[in-house]
């Protein structure tokens, strides 16, 4: 029963991160649960000095958690951004016919 939750919760983490980062429609299901639980521990380890990996579920707990994932997302999105300005250079490519 504890997977399933963990599943579950992490689904609607990530699902709301992802709303609150407007990255919504690049990410499916597997990501969003990825992104949840992966911010939870991320927001666990950050805010509450890793307490809340073992706490029970609660609006606080979550709370932390949802901040977590926010950060996880903004993270990679601006690592994404860095790495596709830095790769794309200032000369154009063009196809010769």
């Amino acid at each position: 029963m504890g997977l399933i939750m963990w599943l579950f919760v992490g689904g609607v983490i990530g699902w709301l991160a992802s709303l609150i980062m407007q990255t919504d429609g690049s990410q499916g299901i597997v990501a969003n649960i990825l992104v949840g639980i992966v911010g939870a521990f991320i927001g666990g380890m950050i805010l509450s000095r890793g307490d809340i990996n073992n706490a029970p579920l609660t609006v606080t707990t979550f709370l932390v958690s949802l901040a977590g994932a926010v950060l996880l997302l903004a993270v990679v999105f601006s690592a994404a951004l860095f790495v596709g300005a830095k790769g794309s250079g200032h000369r154009a490519r063009h196809r010769t016919p």
